[in-house]
């Protein structure tokens, strides 16, 4: 039965039986706009779970603007935006030396079996906020927690301090912890990665799973602007010429269906190894598939392939409930599904249905801006380089020139915002003391950044514009409907009343929704309330 569940049913009781695990589900870069459209082609278990037979919300939202996949994944447990958890963006700039900083990077941390790169993510060290596995673990040792995905920050954000991580590794097609978790692995890995279960995709075909005339409502194969690579579906795992599955092979699983497989595979594996939910120390485990993220940058959330994909990830759930069923036992875990971020229509897409969209090349508009402060001010590049949706100006070039830090900032925002692709732009000074609230994207924009790692302009695309890229049709990271409107799904008939809940929510409220029902504080940072569920 869908029902309307308004915000005054909100109270969840603290003396609720706590849920033996929780299952905290991250589907990287799955808009809501796609949850209901495809509704009526999910399979009964799977999605459809959560929406015919748990609570769902239909008007979820992040409340920060620069929506990327670090950002929400380091927002989603710790309940907090931005601006306190300190993870700004994917990867950014040292506003003082220009060094490049990764957001889960930290080069005293290795990964175990597998080489790694000065960039690579391996800890939470930049994490400045604590998660509800942190808290938990606090508060009972006992209780574990365990993060798995097909990317680092992915796994390593919801983790927070004091989980443990588990990133597929692209070059292997094995799953790997780091050396600032552990050691070594436990034996249930070693296991797992023995049996090489990658490899029973090489040169296996994905195929579209429902007829043709099932999929009329997205966008076909083959659109002139997939790029060089194209993109149909049948597709090939692997290289026809290859005879052996190899690094270009693993990491080309990412962009399908069966990379996700695996995580769920190893999730599995997680269960069994690890005693997840078996005693009555409550766990966490977090999976994000990152397929789709791959997929939707590839092709666009509006393709067939993206809308398969959708499908395909929806059996996947039903086959993966099913097993936690018996596993852990039907009344025994709750589980929530998310997004870290939405997906923008490909503006080739966008500008067919007579929109005004289009691509803005960051590297041209950097020359102009720089361009155009030299003719004012007489100084060549002021502004070094973009940083997480943030101009950057030389502190140190402005000072030896004699030049007044907030005159050149003001300069350039005044540049910016006459371009015709930008919506919004705000100083440093005006973000940190709140001198422009009420004007556009404002809030959100404050809450994208943080005073100690951000850049000095920080600005907002106007809607379906997107920064080039090379190796991306479409993209996110706006405060925009088609980006900030994500699922939150929440399944456990023991403790969520089934209904659609119409009432406008942040992705900020799970955390301390979680942690009301885990029995333990809410995290310290966290900014969100309880979400407006109601109990059986």
């Amino acid at each position: 039965m869908i029902a309307t569940v308004l915000a005054a049913c909100a109270a969840v009781p603290e003396s609720a039986p706590k849920p033996k695990l929780v299952v905290f589900l991250v589907v990287d870069g799955l808009p809501q706009r796609q949850i209901t459209s495809y509704r009526d082609q999910l399979a009964p278990d799977g999605l459809a779970r959560f929406l015919d037979r748990g609570a769902w919300f239909a008007d979820a939202h992040y409340g920060h603007a620069f929506t990327v996949t670090a950002a929400g994944h380091a927002t989603m447990l710790t309940g907090a935006y931005p601006h306190r958890t300190g993870i700004i963006g994917n990867d950014w700039r040292d506003v003082n030396t220009g060094a490049a900083v990764y957001n889960s990077g930290d080069t005293s941390a290795t990964y175990i079996g597998h080489k790694t790169n000065a960039l690579d993510g391996t800890s939470p060290r930049n994490l400045k906020a604590e998660t509800v596995g942190d808290v938990l673990r606090r508060v009972d040792a006992r209780s574990k927690v365990i993060a798995i995905s097909g990317k680092d920050r992915g796994a390593i954000l919801p983790a927070g301090k004091s989980g443990t991580a588990y990133m597929y590794m692209g070059a292997s097609g094995q799953f790997a912890s780091s050396t600032y978790y552990m050691k070594e692995h436990p034996a249930w890995v070693n296991a797992f990665n023995a049996r090489k279960p990658a490899d029973r995709y090489f040169k296996t075909e994905w195929k579209p799973l429902l007829p043709e005339a099932a999929y009329a409502r997205s966008i076909p194969d083959g659109q002139p602007w997939f790029g060089p690579r194209g993109g149909k579906l049948p597709m090939m795992m692997g290289v026809a010429d290859d005879d052996a599955p190899g690094p270009a092979f693993y990491t080309a699983l990412l962009r399908s269906p069966f990379g996700d497989a695996l995580s769920l595979d190893f999730a599995r594996a997680a269960i069994a190894g690890e005693q997840l939910g078996q005693d009555d120390a409550p766990d966490v485990l977090s999976v994000s598939l990152s397929g789709h993220d791959y997929v939707n940058h590839a092709y666009s959330a509006e393709s067939r392939i993206s809308h398969d994909h959708l499908l395909q990830l929806d059996r996947l759930f039903q086959a993966f409930f099913r097993d936690l069923d018996s596993a852990v036992g039907k009344d025994n875990y709750l589980v929530v599904l998310t997004a870290d971020h939405g997906f923008m229509p490909a503006p080739e897409h966008s500008q067919v249905q007579g929109q005004v969209a289009g691509r803005l090349s960051g590297t041209q508009a950097l020359g102009r801006m720089n361009a155009q402060l030299e003719r004012s001010f007489g100084v060549d590049k002021l502004v070094p380089f973009i940083s997480a949706s943030a101009l950057v100006l030389d502190r140190q070039l402005i000072a030896r020139r004699g030049l007044n830090f907030d005159t050149v900032a003001d300069f350039a925002r005044t540049m910016l915002v006459a371009d015709p692709a930008i919506a919004a732009a705000y100083t440093r000074r005006e973000l940190e003391t709140g001198s422009r609230a009420g004007e556009p994207f404002f809030e959100q924009m404050r809450k994208s950044w943080h005073k100690n790692v951000s850049g000095d302009v920080q600005y907002v695309l106007k809607p379906l514009w997107m920064m080039s890229s090379s190796s991306s049709i479409t993209t996110h990271g706006s405060p925009h409907p088609y980006d900030t409107n994500v699922p939150i799904l929440v399944y456990g008939p023991k403790w969520v009343k089934p209904g659609r809940i119409d009432s406008r929510v942040e992705v900020v409220d799970i955390a301390p929704t979680l942690a009301r029902l885990l029995g333990v504080p809410a995290p310290s940072a966290a900014e969100g309330k309880l979400l407006p569920l109601a109990v059986p």
